[in-house]
């Protein structure tokens, strides 16, 4: 009897000596591996990209690789140990019980998730189906979003700059209405748990994106009413500026300063527009650039017309054809008001073209001897002699 419990005991050891030289002979392998990984991170790693997003650099790439290599060391080193236990516990008829309960905390979970995934085979073919005829689906429309965008096909009424978005909202469309369909083929699907989750993530969802949702609403709006597109000049809320940015959250400007201003679309919505370009069309006149002056009645009108009409006429970018045009806008009790109007396509140079109609019409009124200065008066009333 004592024989058979020293051959037990040293049958024990050599399996602990066994299993000590397992885990140091994967240590040494994983420290193999590190040192290949440092050889090479230098010349075969590169970036991690996704069409043109880099979404791990090289240095992220090795830093990651190795963290997984770190947790498939630590955890070989406890299944490792996790099954000496239950060996040697199997030597002894003492303690042989435990060895038991110690391989069915493990076999019993692998079993029900074998089993499970077993059962789940049918409605995995299923999610797959349906997700492939939706992937299927979503490539014929972007197909023909790509030719309705390039001009390749035309429909009436429907204009190039909306593929894009009704591509956008279509492809929500349909991969919300994919959630509908694969999710009662879901493990667990009808779960009271599942369902609590799911309702929780909604309720969360809907309260913290009131605002964005707000703005993608008003972005898609904003999209179909075509007031502006990429390049023009407008005017949001007395900032004027060129569009550089549209999508369907905000709208970013370029002023003539080189400063750049973000307006949510809900802002714009909201907001009167003034697009500077739709009049520099290939079928419009063009943009009406005006200044006003004024001048006292003692100066005839006629000269104050001459005069802005040849400063207009000789500012650059302005149009010949139509021609410009002077318009009385007030007759005040010491002065009239004119404004001189004259076209122009170059929408980018607005500000250079007023500064050149301005110094235009300041030359021309020094070389009649006129003087732009008008007469400001006034009135202080006094009461009781204060």
């Amino acid at each position: 009897m004592e024989l058979n419990i020293y051959l037990r005991l040293l049958i024990a050891f050599a399996i602990i000596t066994g299993q000590i030289l397992l885990i140091w002979f994967v240590w040494f392998m994983f420290k193999l591996l590190d040192k290949k990984l440092e050889h090479t991170k230098k010349h075969k790693i590169k970036h991690f990209r996704i069409k043109k997003i880099t979404l791990l650099t090289a240095k992220q790439v090795v830093g990651l690789i190795e963290y997984i290599l770190r947790i498939i060391r630590y955890l070989i080193t406890v299944i490792i140990l996790y099954l000496t236990i239950p060996i040697i516990f199997s030597l002894f008829p003492a303690t042989r019980h435990h060895s038991y309960a110690l391989i069915n905390y493990v076999l019993n979970p692998l079993r029900d998730i074998g089993i499970g995934i077993l059962h789940f085979i049918p409605n995995l073919i299923k999610i797959i189906i349906i997700i492939t005829i939706i992937r299927l689906a979503l490539k014929a429309l972007r197909f023909f979003s790509r030719r309705i965008e390039k001009g390749k096909i035309v429909i009436p009424h429907f204009y190039s700059e909306w593929a894009a978005p009704t591509f956008k909202i279509l492809q929500v469309l349909l991969w919300a209405f994919t959630i509908v369909l694969v999710y009662p083929y879901l493990p667990g699907s009808d779960s009271r748990i599942f369902q609590g989750v799911s309702v929780f993530i909604g309720i969360v969802f809907s309260i913290s994106s009131t605002s964005a949702i707000g703005n993608l609403i008003a972005g898609l709006v904003i999209t179909y009413m075509r007031p502006f597109k990429i390049g023009d000049r407008i005017k949001i809320n007395e900032e004027i500026g060129f569009v550089v940015e549209k999508n369907l959250m905000v709208v970013k400007i370029k002023t003539h300063k080189n400063e750049y201003i973000t307006f949510p679309n809900l802002v714009i919505l909201n907001s009167s527009t003034v697009n500077y370009n739709t009049s520099s069309d290939e079928n419009e006149e063009g943009l009406i650039i005006y200044a006003e002056v004024t001048f006292g009645y003692s100066t005839p009108w006629q000269t104050v017309h001459d005069i802005l009409i040849k400063a207009a006429v000789n500012t650059g970018y302005v149009l010949e054809n139509p021609k410009p045009f002077v318009l009385q806008t007030k007759l005040d009790d010491f002065y009239a008001c004119y404004q001189i109007n004259c076209y122009t396509k170059e929408i980018s140079k607005v500000p250079v073209i007023y500064t050149m109609l301005y110094e235009n019409i300041q030359n021309g009124f020094l070389e009649k001897g006129l003087d732009m200065t008008s007469a400001h008066y006034r009135v202080i009333a006094k009461i009781d002699g204060k």
